[in-house]
């Protein structure tokens, strides 16, 4: 860490769990500042996500329309989802794509990740982009309700102008569209297969994966 950077750290000296949920835990800390105050810090430790771009022909994409119950309200998403524990991402982005939609990719490529909540979540979520896909049925829980339809880029782009798509996750999903449509930057395609080879993670079940050989 350079000096700038410990100027600005804060060293937990206390903490205590004061939610523990399905999948979110809430903690309340005590930090000492450089300067030598101590503070309060409450956050929530979240296990990551991935969302998923999945490209379709003719600047298409699959996207989703998810009631989100804090917001009381549907939102327009890209397909998305919460890793399991100690799962790697890339898996847990073509779990997903294939529970909430049913597609299977035959490419996928890395964009990024981002932390969406990092004054109080160390929460992050990586960006995958997947093309070639398959359809089939999706394969949703009994308590999982949601609208698999299909986006055109100058829609979403016309929803962003007009405020209409807040979904923060999938506002840069589009920011990094409009990156590649510009040609600042270049998605590097790989198959499934080889991406677990490169990240050095297993193959996933085959199930996952399209018929296709050599995937």
């Amino acid at each position: 860490m350079s000096a700038e950077d410990e100027r600005l750290r804060e060293v937990p000296v206390a903490s205590e769990q004061v939610l523990s949920g399905s999948f979110l835990q809430v903690f309340r800390d005590q930090a000492r500042l450089s300067n030598g105050a101590v503070v309060q810090r409450e956050y929530i430790k979240h296990p990551g996500a991935v969302m998923v771009v999945p490209l379709l022909a003719g600047d298409r994409f699959v996207m989703e329309r998810q009631y989100r119950y804090p917001l009381q309200q549907v939102l327009l998403e890209f397909p998305a989802g919460k890793r399991d524990r100690s799962e790697p991402p890339l898996l847990t982005g073509i779990r997903e794509l294939w529970e909430e939609t049913g597609y299977q990719a035959q490419e996928w490529a890395l964009a990024g990740r981002l932390h969406n909540a990092a004054a109080y979540s160390d929460e992050f979520i990586e960006i995958w982009f997947a093309r070639g896909l398959q359809p089939g049925p999706a394969q949703l829980d009994a308590d999982e309700l949601l609208d698999v339809c299909e986006v055109d880029l100058d829609t979403l782009r016309a929803l962003a102008v007009r405020g209409e798509l807040t979904d923060a996750k999938t506002q840069i999903g589009l920011l990094w569209l409009e990156q590649w449509s510009a040609g600042r930057w270049q998605p590097r395609w790989q198959a499934a297969r080889a991406w677990c080879g490169e990240l050095g993670i297993n193959v996933p079940d085959t199930t996952l994966l399209p018929a296709r050989p050599g995937l």
